[in-house]
């Protein structure tokens, strides 16, 4: 296959195939509407698709679709083959610039909020040209935007790429205030870290739980889990590298810049993390890299588990989505440079994700609220609840300076002394990271780190991006009519930082008592639950300002708002249906033929010898027929309170009934059934326990 430079890219028609197969003035217009947003026009159309299945056809494909992200989460598509009947009875290969541009999928089983009517099935997809079509099996890949036949965006991409309209229009007002007239582009871009736990597709088909759900929801604590910190950063083992090594492959060939792999924190659990791009490219390849990890799973007899919290009592998976705002011509604006006190355009940058970030906290949670991230947030390896700002002694120190008028001394260089000569020489960073912060700045980003793995990064994109916007505006709209630019600029960087400082925290986010010096001193949001954060999409400040940038109508912010409850519902009435399934066909009986057996047993050893207690056997039949019981009684609680959830007036009321009765009669059986696992015979015992599958694989 030669050297990863030979294939890197080799599946996707990017720019270097562009310039290699089209007409100098079509490469030339096609460039113009990727760079600088102007209208396509159909002919170049044309000489692109006829380009493009040139080239398809060339690497095997016989197929071609628009590849598109509804609100399910994940990605659909459909397959239109590239054949046409000719007049000789034979067939002619066609793509014309009107499929390019435009499909018309069956809209009618996908999402909607009530955006349209089960009988409403048109939709539209539109070719975005700002991502690269790709080659997945024999299919051409082409990146399209997914509407509604009223135009309503019922997709992931449309928004994305209207936030990044928004913030590259704010932003560009703020750089002319600054005098640069020369830059024509500001993006937003992304490296969104990927965490997921690896097990033996053997193990996975005996888990009805894992196959419905993508979680246990059942499971005692194995007598080893990650206490001993041994699996993090440790070897990776051989059919796992072998894993990684063909998951690399596939992703460079189609463009997907994979950089780094290792070992997380949980038994089972790993990472990759890729190199940054452009937000709209960078959710693009994020929804195709969890793909194909997970059909590269599929061929190593493996299964690759995407859910937020697939094993209770071990680390969850995360997405941390590292942010940051360029220029066209390479300028980091989030980079403070070597004197960031001095540095007013960074300062100024800095404080509008400051004051975005503590003005919309709310629209951060929702952003990443789901029924599995729920189990996530808030625990040891995770971020809580609360949105805060980790900025680093050296950014905490200048903006103090800045609010109180005081000289800024600047950080002093250390070097670092590991007391062995032979080792290279080097300065300490000026400030450490913290990993329990929801949103920390590492340096010339943020560091978002609230998002489940399996969660598409475009909808905390989205928030991130028009909350940045928003902010930026309310700054330009100000310093375009001040007297004096300088004057005006100290002043507005010193009322964010008084204003919006309570969000600053710089601490241990696990600890106890932040949460409550939080919410209780501070006044900052805890929605703990997605029942809880959702509605808040409804408030009158964020629909207002949501609309206002263009990035989502009412309509389309009502929908999401109906989409994410019932998701969240539809979830957990699964899990619950399947839990009480478990419990009364397979985990029930299989402790009461164990008891069975014990009784059995006592009964043998009595006729053997009538002075035998048999003690053992007594004592655990009595403590098991007590589990089953209770087993019986929780799983009746548990469909009762399913049923109750027909009572509920509207979506939002269902969401409350699940958080406050059927999560609770969830959690009630689980715990019955795994104190039984820990006092059956393994045997016995219908499920692959804990300590089997996180370490299935060798």
């Amino acid at each position: 296959m030669g050297t990863v430079t030979d294939y890197f890219g080799s599946l996707v028609f990017d720019d270097r195939v562009m310039k290699a197969t089209l007409p100098a003035k079509v490469y030339a217009s096609l460039k113009k509407t990727i760079d600088e947003g102007s209208e396509l026009d159909i002919g170049v159309a044309n000489a692109v698709a006829a380009a493009m299945k040139d080239w398809a056809i060339s690497k095997g494909a016989t197929h071609f679709t628009h590849w598109f992200q509804p609100l399910t989460g994940i990605t659909a598509e459909k397959h239109d083959s590239f054949i046409t009947p000719s007049p000789d009875g034979g067939v002619i290969m066609v793509f014309s610039g009107k499929e390019l541009i435009k499909g018309e999928p069956d809209a009618s089983s996908f999402p909607s909020g009530g955006l349209r009517a089960t009988f409403e099935a048109r939709g539209y997809t539109a070719w975005d040209p700002t991502s690269y079509a790709f080659i997945k099996g024999k299919t051409l890949c082409i990146p399209t935007a997914f509407c509604s036949y009223g135009g309503h965006a019922l997709d992931k991409k449309t928004p994305l790429l209207r936030s990044m309209e928004t913030l590259n229009k704010q932003a560009l007002r703020i750089l002319r205030l600054f005098g640069n007239d020369t830059v024509k582009r500001v993006t937003s871009s992304v490296g969104p870290e990927q965490e997921y736990f690896l097990i033996t597709k053997e193990m996975y088909e005996q888990r009805p739980d894992l196959r419905f759900t993508g979680r246990t929801l059942f499971g005692a604590k194995p007598p080893k889990g990650q206490e001993m910190d041994d699996h993090y950063f440790g070897v990776i083992k051989p059919r796992v590298a072998a894993y990684m090594e063909e998951l690399n492959d596939e992703l460079w060939k189609r463009g997907i810049l994979a950089k780094t792999e290792h070992n997380e924190v949980a038994p089972a659990q790993h990472e990759l993390a890729p190199i940054y791009a452009t937000t709209n490219i960078a959710t693009d390849h994020n929804q195709l890299t969890m793909e194909i990890m997970q059909k590269v799973a599929a061929k190593h007899g493996l299964v690759c588990l995407l859910h937020e919290k697939p094993f209770a009592g071990v680390n969850g998976s995360g997405k941390h989505n590292n942010w940051s705002i360029a220029t066209d011509s390479g300028q980091n604006l989030l980079s403070p440079g070597a004197t960031p006190y001095e540095n007013a355009q960074f300062l100024l940058f800095l404080c509008a994700v400051i004051k975005a970030v503590d003005d919309y906290q709310d629209l951060l949670r929702i952003s990443v609220a789901t029924a599995g991230n729920d189990h996530r947030l808030g625990a040891n390896e995770a971020p809580p609840a609360v949105v805060s700002i980790f900025l680093g002694d050296e950014l905490n120190a200048v903006l103090e300076a800045i609010e109180n008028n005081t000289p800024y001394k600047g950080a002093e260089k250390t070097q670092m002394k590991l007391g062995v000569d032979v080792l290279p020489k080097f300065n300490r960073d000026t400030t450490d990271r913290n990993r329990t912060s929801p949103f920390a700045f590492t340096g010339n980003k943020f560091e978002f780190r609230m998002l489940g793995s399996s969660n598409s990064i475009a909808c905390a994109n989205i928030m991130l991006n028009t909350a940045v916007a928003e902010s930026l505006r309310i700054y330009a709209d100000r310093l375009e009519k001040a007297e004096d630019f300088e004057t005006a600029l100290h002043e507005m960087i010193r009322k964010t930082i008084k204003d919006h400082k309570h969000i600053i925290f710089n601490g241990n986010g696990y600890d106890g008592d932040w949460i409550k010096e939080a919410t209780k001193k501070r006044g900052l949001l805890n929605y703990r639950t997605t029942a809880d954060a959702v509605p808040h999409i409804l408030d009158k400040k964020n629909v207002d300002m949501l609309t206002s940038h263009g990035v989502f109508t009412e309509a389309e912010i009502k929908s999401r708002y109906e989409i994410t409850l019932e998701n969240y519902c539809k979830t957990v009435v699964i899990e619950a249906n399947t839990m009480v399934d478990m419990a009364k066909t397979q985990i029930a009986p299989a402790i009461t033929a164990y008891a069975l057996e014990l009784a059995k047993t006592a009964a043998a050893k009595k006729a053997l010898d009538s002075t035998l207690t048999c003690d053992y056997e007594t004592a655990l039949v009595r403590k098991l027929s007590v589990l089953t019981d209770r087993i019986f009684n929780d799983s009746a609680a548990l469909e009762n309170s399913v049923l109750s959830l027909a009572t509920a007036e509207d979506i939002g009321a269902e969401a409350a009934l699940i958080r406050d009765k059927v999560l609770v009669k969830m959690n009630e059986l689980r715990v019955a059934c795994d104190e039984a696992e820990t006092l059956t015979a393994k045997s016995y015992w219908p499920y692959p326990a804990y300590a089997d599958l996180l370490f299935s694989v060798k």
